[in-house]
């Protein structure tokens, strides 16, 4: 077979799960596993100045309490979907909600001994219980509901990610103010288990079966040498760059260039990803119901209309405008980034559309990690007008790489 003949596979696949009401259930169970997890990978942020007191480490070392979870989400991602697709991802659920409780257990500890590196440990565990629940989270609920669902189901569920990322930051200096800020790594472990509790029954049957054939080794090198594959992966790790470099020097522009306080850049700058919550289910419904299916119009949509945003950021003096600028780039470019992770497995045959799904999250999370690193750098070498132009860019590529991306089929 070759790279392309699995092309449209994963969708075909009458869903186990038939009943509406255990669906909602199943979606409701595994967002809220991960808004709790995406409020854990977070919260640090939120903290920051009494890490640095606590532990005695600098800005950079307190910066790397969040950014490890980046790293080890790119690293575990593909051996995570290896796993996912020769196994149940129910019981991976499972296996990574108990990580999760021993992470925060374990971080809890580490910061109230003021142990940086035993902290960073319990992060790294964090993040492999992260990324096997986004990944087997997809998997499952892209498995739950019929083709001209599920892209709108996929996209509802990722959806979850910047409603954990502000439930950290909003509750975070809260936990801390409480009961001291090492708590905030076991603060939301609860609530994991909520989620999984909530999960469990009606996800019975959705995930690999004893009689679906195990992907073989063969079929697992497909997935990545598939060349729509590789084309949305790309297309992640470019949307989750913009979103990420975006995130992050926005505040930095409107405080230092445009004279805002710190507390107004940072409100008006989480209107960027705040609007996601909308865009991301949005990016869903239209691909399925509009567009009957079709991936490629959205996903080409999200580069044309926040590239020019992006690019032409910089120039921009006006806070009415500069306002109107991050909530249409932000609700543009996060069209697509719930969108990718149901485009995706839809281009593999199904016992490979957990590798196809940890592949993507890889390559989109090396973007969130470079972009930042990548546009600091640019900042202090040329300024901010070219670190933005720059970006742009990279939109344009996008636009390019969508132009050519396959349709499932």
């Amino acid at each position: 077979m070759s790279p392309d003949e699995s092309v449209g596979t994963a969708s075909a696949a009458a869903p186990a799960v038939t009943s509406t009401r255990a669906r909602l259930a199943l979606l409701a169970g595994a967002s809220l596993l991960s808004v709790s997890l995406g409020a854990y990978e977070l919260v640090p942020a939120s903290v920051t100045p009494l890490i640095r007191d606590s532990l005695s480490v600098g800005p950079s070392a307190a910066g790397l309490v969040v950014g490890v979870m980046f790293g080890t989400a790119v690293l575990a991602s593909l051996p995570a979907g290896v796993v996912l697709d020769r196994t149940n991802s129910r019981w991976a659920l499972v296996a990574a909600v108990a990580l999760f409780v021993v992470a925060g257990a374990w971080g809890w500890q580490a910061a109230t001994n003021g142990a940086y590196l035993s902290l960073l440990g319990s992060r790294v565990l964090g993040g492999i219980a992260y990324v096997v629940v986004w990944n087997a989270s997809i998997d499952v609920v892209g498995r739950s509901f019929t083709a001209d669902r599920q892209a709108t189901a996929v996209a509802t569920f990722t959806a979850s990610g910047p409603v954990g990322f502000a439930i950290g930051q909003g509750t975070g200096p809260l936990v801390a103010d409480a009961v001291g800020w090492p708590a905030i790594f076991p603060a939301y472990t609860l609530l994991a288990v909520v989620g999984l509790a909530l999960f469990w029954l009606p996800s019975r049957g959705a995930g690999r079966t004893e009689g679906e054939p195990a992907a073989t080794g063969a079929a697992l090198r497909r997935v990545v040498t598939n060349r729509g594959v590789v084309l949305v992966a790309l297309l992640g790790f470019l949307a989750y760059g913009l979103y990420l470099f975006v995130n992050s020097w926005a505040p930095s522009y409107l405080t230092e260039e445009v004279k805002l306080g710190l507390a107004l850049s940072g409100a008006l700058s989480a209107l960027f990803p705040a609007v996601g919550v909308l865009s991301r289910i949005t990016g869903g419904v239209l691909s399925d119901r509009l567009f009957g299916g079709r991936r490629r119009p959205i996903v080409l949509a999200a580069f044309l209309v926040a590239t020019p945003f992006v690019a032409g950021f910089a120039t921009i003096r006006l806070v009415p405008v500069l306002v109107g600028a991050l909530l249409i780039a932000g609700f543009a470019i996060q069209l697509c980034l719930g969108l990718v992770f149901a485009y995706v497995r839809e281009l593999v045959a199904p016992e490979v559309a957990a590798t196809a799904v940890a592949f993507l999250t890889s390559v989109g999370l090396a973007g969130a990690f470079v972009a930042p690193i990548a546009g600091g750098a640019l900042i202090d070498a040329a300024g901010y007008t070219l670190a933005f132009a720059v970006a742009g860019a990279a939109g344009l590529v996008g636009v390019v790489l969508a132009w050519f991306a396959p349709e499932p089929k």
